[in-house]
């Protein structure tokens, strides 16, 4: 088949190689080879004269870039769990139809909040600095004694795919006591799963909780939803988890929690402003 009689599609950042090669197959694709994030004229000028658009997390399309009397393109299919960086409402008044790839990263995901969970907890990050930089003085019974996770109380924020496979993980893995508070209407069974206890506030599982992990939609609705106030009514001991979304966290607000020690520790693995982060969460 010719390129002529192809639909034309634009893959906004470099994909894995056999995914490209069987895009380039079926389709007249154009890829990003310089693989940076495309400018707003790039991406507007893509919706405008391609068949399919297909963007990542880096590429917002907002109702400034979509302001257009007509676009070519039918569909934004993006390579990713959530749709936050996309104006769908925006889209849908085009006749654009917005996917996403729900539960293909959940339990890769839930694998990372643990990461960040443990790292976090016992100081690993802290220890390989250390070790890298020659400073290593060999072990001795107090130093970077950190905090364990097994038997812990751990709260999720959010109980969706990635909340529930975290709270398999922790149940059966690590003897956690699990409290789980999601606004959504969700069958009891779907906390059954691994005894999961459900709170009635997000406040409940703020206060009580000695891990906080949040698993929820990070778009305007939960923009700063874990604020001063919030990260006020966490324990002192408590460390925060973050691989949702980086707007769901005031980030001057961690930074003051962080410096007067009102938590013990965050793990991020999202920020508010990437690929920029504030350089002072860098020195925390």
């Amino acid at each position: 088949m010719s390129n002529m009689s192809k639909p034309k599609v634009v893959v906004t950042r470099r994909w894995p190689a056999a995914v490209e090669a069987a895009l380039a197959e079926r389709f007249d694709v154009t890829f990003n080879t310089g693989d940076r994030p495309l400018t707003p004229y790039e991406l507007r000028d893509a919706i405008l004269n391609a068949d399919a658009v297909l963007p990542t997390a880096t590429d917002r399309i907002d109702a400034s870039i979509l302001d257009m009397g007509a676009a070519r393109t039918r569909i934004l299919a993006n390579y990713g769990i959530g749709t936050d960086h996309i104006d769908v409402t925006a889209a849908k008044g085009l006749d654009i139809t917005v996917t996403h790839t729900p539960d293909v990263l959940s339990e890769c995901t839930a694998d990372l909040t643990f990461m960040l969970m443990l790292m976090a907890a016992r100081r690993a990050n802290e220890g390989e600095d250390e070790l890298r930089a020659a400073e290593w003085q060999g072990w001795h019974p107090t130093h970077m004694l950190g905090t364990k996770v097994s038997g812990k109380r751990l709260g999720l924020v959010g109980f969706g795919r990635v909340g529930q496979a975290v709270a398999r993980r922790a149940h059966w893995g690590f003897g956690m006591d699990v409290v789980a508070y999601d606004p959504a209407p969700m069958a009891p069974e779907a906390y059954s799963i691994a005894g999961v206890r459900r709170a009635a506030s997000i406040n409940e599982v703020l206060r009580d909780a000695d891990f906080v992990s949040l698993h929820c939609a990070s778009g305007p609705q939960n923009q700063h939803l874990i604020d001063a106030l919030a990260l006020n009514q966490m324990k002192p001991d408590a460390f925060l988890i973050n691989t949702a979304g980086g707007g769901l966290i005031e980030e001057q607000a961690l930074l003051h929690a962080l410096w007067f020690e009102t938590i013990a520790g965050v793990g991020l693995d999202v920020f508010a402003g990437e690929p920029n982060i504030m350089p002072e969460l860098r020195q925390c």
